[in-house]
């Protein structure tokens, strides 16, 4: 949805000044608590394979297609190791390929399980597909996140149900994507763990109305309602992971966009709030975006899903904490 009168982008800047206040208060305990570290490291944890388990954010099509700026080369050919997602960079450090996205025919070593449009309950039978295709290995690493499709479905919920209950909800969300973790951590797996960014940030959340009752009074934001949701997933996130730096490490996503928020030039952004995306994801390319605008300038493709400016951010937390951590 774009704005078209001056009076929507004047409520609309500010509801995204009040998000940036209200995400201050996002930090939790549990989250720092569950970073991993802790312990010294004796030697470097080398991976034989990387295993993707996730939703849109972290998912690559058969065809190489991702839920984001899918590139394109000079002469126009599509080229998915362009806009490379997180997972693609952190494969990309070891010199491993996805079969999905696999110009050089190189041996896949990077396994893709995550799939657009994923909830909880599908990453967690993520994890049963592989365990029934040959398990795991001493040496794997595993990437998860998860849970904005659930709390999307939450948010479509309200006024329906209580805040308390979403609330509630959302936080056996973390917990149900926490012992996924534990599951895997439980089989010797390496994780990196990403949480969720506040979803008030997302362009979707910012183009909201807020819920207002018969006198007036604003009964809900949504970019506060969508910022309390994805704390209260976060908190019981790390809260119910295993603490133990030495399979674990957690890439703090929520604190990274808190502090974009708070100072989007100082991260190489112009725009936080806006998809740069004309086209849905998949089908936009660096050929349909916004005119003018750069991927890596962008927070958003779009209405929900990281540009490459998102993804890149994602990428640089997982791998200072796959070097940081005791592995």
């Amino acid at each position: 949805m774009i704005f078209s009168s001056m009076a929507t982008r004047t409520r609309s800047a500010v509801r995204r000044v009040a998000a940036l206040v209200r995400l201050g208060g996002l930090c939790s305990l549990g989250l720092i608590a569950s970073c991993g570290g802790g312990t010294s490291q004796v030697s470097n944890f080398v991976p034989g394979r990387l295993i993707v388990f996730g939703d849109d954010t972290s998912s690559i099509g058969p065809t190489g297609l991702k839920q984001n700026v899918n590139g394109l080369t000079a002469t126009g050919n599509f080229d998915c190791t362009l806009e490379p997602i997180w997972v693609q960079t952190i494969a990309s450090n070891y010199g491993f390929a996805f079969a999905q996205c696999n110009p050089q025919a190189a041996t896949p070593r990077a396994i893709m399980l995550a799939q657009p449009g994923a909830k909880i309950a599908d990453v967690a039978a993520q994890v049963d597909a592989q365990v029934n295709n040959g398990g795991f290995l001493p040496n794997d690493l595993a990437t998860i996140e998860g849970g904005q499709n659930d709390l999307w479905a939450l948010y479509a919920q309200y006024p329906g149900r209580s805040l308390d209950s979403l609330k509630a909800e959302a936080a056996a969300d973390g917990a149900a994507l926490a012992r996924v973790v534990n599951r895997l951590v439980g089989f010797g797996v390496r994780v990196i763990v990403a949480d969720l960014p506040p979803l008030g940030m997302t362009p979707y959340a910012l183009q909201q109305e807020a819920l207002v009752n018969p006198n007036g009074i604003v009964e809900t934001d949504p970019v506060s309602l969508m910022n309390v949701l994805s704390q209260s997933f976060n908190n019981q996130l790390g809260v119910t992971m295993v603490l133990d730096g030495r399979y674990v490490g957690l890439v703090q996503a929520s604190l990274r966009f808190q502090a974009i928020g708070v100072s989007p030039n100082g991260f190489g952004f112009s725009d936080i709030a806006d998809p740069i995306c004309t086209q849905p994801v998949p089908l936009c390319t660096s050929n349909t975006l916004v005119a003018g605008a750069t991927t890596t300038a962008y927070l958003w493709a779009d209405n929900y899903n990281m540009s490459t400016g998102g993804q890149n951010q994602l990428s640089s937390l997982a791998l200072a904490r796959i070097r940081g951590n005791p592995f």
